[in-house]
């Protein structure tokens, strides 16, 4: 590999390097102990050191300087890990420049021209090349060439960052480097002449985390199905293990759930994925999950800034977010203030003059005549510019003013806070926001409210006919969706009369209708009738199914859909939750799934199946302003108040008792002038309200304990560890897959369940392996995996995927004409005519070949030289595709004596001669298939 030329003093690296070959101009060298057969200490020491100390990744075994006669200084200007490419390097150089710098009579100009040249070489191999898209691209070329060479992985196995770590072996310790790639996490090590490496896929990870132990305290495990590695010493753990998890979640969400990276096309082509795209996806992915954006929304700018704060008569530092549709600001302590302004109500993004108390000053307008005041930001003028052109892109519009009318005191409350943080929703969300909401928002601001904290105003106003166009073409069609719609629409709120009459089921049927058609992908999943109906008592149709697709596509993602994916997510994350933060209750109960199993309904519905409908709407407000961490802290505060109960209880029904009952008598606070869960005030002269009588038969009192008790929890720290458990949830799916496949199967083979569920895993890893290096295929490679389909058929394999594996495991390897057997092999058993082989067509073909008796395998050779595996639109100049065999002609057999014979007697025939030659010679067992190394020796052996 050629390298940009570095000086290099040789009086100090001849003890390194040994010299090969040489000339006047250059020299090739190799590293002090490699290739020595001695095993001298020098040698061992010296790779030790490069193993250990290689922190660029240049200590490679051979390399090859360019020197100045007379001069102790050389350059690098090439380096490899293999003597065939060095020499090919030297060649060149002696073929191309050699004779040229002879000409020279200033030999300084020798080392400006070869510097030249081999820069040029460089530029040449890095266009276009995954190393360009680097901040260093000269360093990452290096890294990269020896990923390559070290692990022989193909050229477009995206390679994203590595990290100096050790590996621990039980007790012991090895020094090496750890590879990050899209597909796999490889380790290195080379430690006194021992040469360790091994590669681990990202498909094959169940677990990552961290975890101390006696002899480190911080380490990186990662848990496989088959073997467990602990990796520490890392120099910045955080960002090593963040960067692990991202790409673990990223490799098993392409693979097992393609649906996850729908809307975000950046992950969906390895080749984009590079340690800026992870870090950008992170902070996208936490700014969405923090404002509750929509997730096809792209951040745009980040900016550390200011922002004038009226309530606190002072400026907030935080951080500016800007995305396709949005500016966000959130403090520097999350929770403590934020601001949501839509671009769709700004008017005008102004930059006003600069003074010593307020640098760099942004003034942004609002419709509701209303401006923000940003300051201290760094890169102002093009921040301004780019805002500037979204603006004129959304060709905004007026939107009518909101009525307000106003109920007794939480109403007046609400108003005094309106005028001084703001109405819509760029309206100040600060702590007195939250205590608001804590206590229940007035019924006659609630639909209002729900709208603005989740933004689903700003996309009705956008699109104010798109909703009655979606029931227009909507209702009246019939599908499974509507037919489980149907059934659902006297379940949804049965005790409530808005839904014991025509009015209020047509409602909740035209919203639920509407919402199946705009995204077939969920179409209608239980709990969405009882939150389509709540949305509707509170707010208009349009309005309700704005809400709705805010919910099910942003507030909730993958939460309804066949696999609830996302549920499971926050199931597991809830599991570790209750473990960190009521240790004395998983103390108790080590098994925490029951109770997962509890709480699933708490996140589907958001309590409403499960708490009064008045005590359940609050929960609701809560969560249209805080999202899913409402939730979180909400069942945590709930089973706190249990936990002596819990603790107590036998089995998982009385638990189930204890929380069933304890929610049923929480209460909504009946006082028309319900005080405060705790002081509103936060600034002298402002109204004092005494907090209430501490019980937990009251909703407000519950909420407010989840906010004092668990209210540190983060959005960020959600998002962590929904990456982190997502791995291990699709995992557990896949493992479930497989074993109702193998169930399925196993009754209609010979093969021992062993050999099986090897030729399972192949099957499987031959359709990833078309995800990790497909030229182009990768969305077909995707409609391959379907989930929704029966177990045996969610993985097929294609016409080029099945011959590899073909190639792999068949018996009957004949040569030129291996292709065309294969090709007739996959028409013969791509019975539908879809392209497509699933995993039970494939281990039947397996099982004849292998297990039938000869019978059987003659009738499946025969089978391969008539229709439907041989067709006559076929390419084929082989003998195998005779003239007799034409599918326009009847099929028959020429006898020696010249008699015609039809093919099927002549068929019946050659089976009764074979019985009676199995009757004189017993044939040999076919040996059994352990492993797939044993399949390997059984297809260089053959069958025949």
């Amino acid at each position: 590999m050629w390298l940009n030329p570095e000086e290099v003093l040789l009086k100090n690296a001849l003890k390194l390097w040994v010299t090969e070959k040489s000339n006047d101009f250059f020299l090739l060298q190799r590293r002090r102990g490699h290739g020595d057969t001695g095993g001298k200490f020098t040698g061992l020491l010296v790779g030790a050191l490069d193993s250990v100390l290689d922190s660029n990744a240049r200590v490679t075994p051979f390399r090859i300087l360019l020197q100045v006669p007379g001069s102790q200084v050389s350059w690098t200007i090439a380096c490899g890990a293999a003597v065939g490419e060095m020499n090919r390097h030297w060649d060149w150089l002696v073929q191309n420049l050699l004779h040229s710098l002879s000409v020279f009579e200033n030999k300084e100009d020798v080392a400006s021209f070869v510097k030249g040249k081999v820069k040029g070489l460089i530029a040449e191999e890095v266009r276009g090349r995954q190393a360009a898209q680097e901040e260093e691209p000269e360093k990452f070329r290096e890294t990269l060439l020896k990923f390559e060479l070290c692990f022989g992985l193909p050229s477009s196995e995206n390679l994203v960052t590595t990290y100096s770590c050790c590996c621990w072996k039980g007790r012991v310790p090895r020094q090496g480097w750890l590879y990050l790639s899209i597909n796999h996490m490889a380790f290195y090590s080379f430690l006194l002449g021992k040469e360790v490496k091994f590669v681990i896929p990202w498909a094959e990870v169940t677990r990552l985390e961290r975890v101390s132990t006696g002899l480190m305290t911080d380490m990186v495990r990662v848990t496989t199905r088959r073997c467990q590695r602990d990796f520490s010493m890392f120099l910045s753990l955080d960002e090593a293990f963040g960067v692990i998890v991202q790409l673990a979640d990223i490799a098993l969400r392409r693979l097992l759930d393609s649906e996850g990276l729908e809307l975000d096309r950046v992950l969906q082509q390895s080749s984009n994925i590079t340690k800026r795209v992870l870090e950008e996806q992170a902070l996208r992915t936490y700014v969405l999950a923090l404002f509750r954006l929509p997730r096809g929304e792209r951040l745009q700018e980040v900016a550390l800034c200011s922002v004038w704060t009226p309530h606190a008569r002072c400026h907030t530092t935080g951080t500016l977010f800007t995305t396709d549709s949005y500016l966000c600001f959130a403090s520097r302590e999350e929770g403590h203030c934020s601001l949501l302004i839509p671009l769709s109500e700004v008017i005008s993004i102004e930059k006003a003059e600069s003074t010593s108390l307020l640098p760099n000053p942004v003034i942004v307008s609002v419709r509701s005549k209303k401006a923000f005041q940003l300051i201290e930001l760094q890169d102002r003028d093009s921040l301004v510019d780019s805002l500037t052109s979204r603006l004129r892109a959304l060709h905004m519009e007026t939107s009518a003013p909101l009525a307000v009318t106003m109920e007794q005191v939480k109403e007046r409350m609400w108003e005094d806070n309106f005028l001084e943080y703001g109405r819509g929703v760029h309206m100040f969300r600060t702590e007195k926001i939250q205590k608001l909401v804590a206590m229940g928002i007035p019924e006659s601001l609630r639909g209002e409210l729900w709208m603005t904290f989740s933004d689903a105003s700003s996309e009705l106003a956008s699109h104010p006919d798109y909703y009655s166009g979606l029931v227009t073409e909507s209702m009246g069609q019939s599908s499974l969706a509507t037919e489980e719609i149907e059934r659902d629409l006297h379940r949804s709120l049965p005790d409530h009369p808005a839904f014991q009459n025509v009015k209020g089921i047509a409602a909740l049927r035209r919203v639920l209708t509407a919402y199946a058609h705009r995204n077939p992908k969920i179409g209608y999943c239980q709990s969405m009738n009882i939150l389509a109906s709540v949305l509707l008592l509170y707010t208009k149709e349009e309005e309700a199914f704005s809400l709705l697709v805010a919910v099910c596509e942003r507030m909730l993602p993958d939460y309804f859909n066949r696999r609830v994916i996302g549920a499971q997510v926050d199931q597991s994350v809830f599991e570790e939750l209750i473990r960190d933060r009521l240790p004395e209750l998983a103390e108790h109960i080590p098994d925490l799934s029951p109770l997962s199993s509890i709480s699933l309904s708490w996140f589907l519905t958001l309590f409403l199946s499960v708490l009064p409908f008045r005590s359940a709407v609050c929960v609701v407000d809560c969560f249209f302003f805080h999202g899913i961490k409402a939730i979180f802290q909400l069942g945590l505060a709930v089973l706190d108040a249990n936990a002596t109960a819990l603790c107590a209880s036998a089995d998982d029904g009385q638990a189930l008792m204890i929380l069933t009952g304890f929610l049923d008598q929480v209460k909504y606070d009946e006082d028309p002038s319900p005080p405060a869960p705790y002081p509103l005030s936060s600034q002298s002269g402002e109204e004092e309200v005494s907090p209430p009588v501490k019980q937990h038969t009251l909703i407000t009192d519950l909420i407010a304990d989840s906010y004092e008790k668990f209210g540190d929890l983060t959005v960020r720290q959600i998002e962590k560890l929904r990456c982190r458990h997502r791995i291990q949830v699709l995992q557990a799916h896949e493992d479930t897959t497989k074993e109702n496949a193998l169930r399925v199967v196993t009754p209609d083979v010979s093969l021992s369940p062993e050999n099986l569920a090897d030729v399972y895993d192949l099957f499987q890893t031959e359709h990833f392996i078309n995800l990790y290096w497909g030229d182009g295929g990768t969305t077909l490679a995707l409609q391959h995996h379907d989930p929704g389909r029966p177990y045996v058929e969610q993985y097929r394999v294609d016409r080029v995927q099945f011959k590899s594996l073909y190639m792999l495991l068949v018996p009957w390897l004949c040569g030129f004409h291996t292709d065309t057997v294969a090709h007739r092999t996959f028409t013969l058993l791509d019975q539908d005519r879809d392209s497509l082989i699933t995993f039970r067509e494939f281990a039947g073909w397996l099982d004849t070949l292998y297990c039938e008796e000869l019978n059987e395998k003659v009738r499946l050779l025969y089978r391969l030289h008539i229709p439907p595996a041989l067709t006559e639109s076929e390419d084929d100049p082989s003998p195998l595709k005779s003239p007799l065999l034409s599918t326009t002609r009847p099929l028959h057999v020429e006898l020696p004596n010249g008699e015609m014979r039809d093919f099927q007697e002549q068929l019946k025939q050659m089976l009764k001669d074979l019985a009676k030659e199995k009757e004189k010679d017993v044939e040999q067992p076919v040996p059994p298939m352990n492993q797939v190394h044993t399949i390997k020796k059984l297809i260089q052996s053959g069958i025949h």
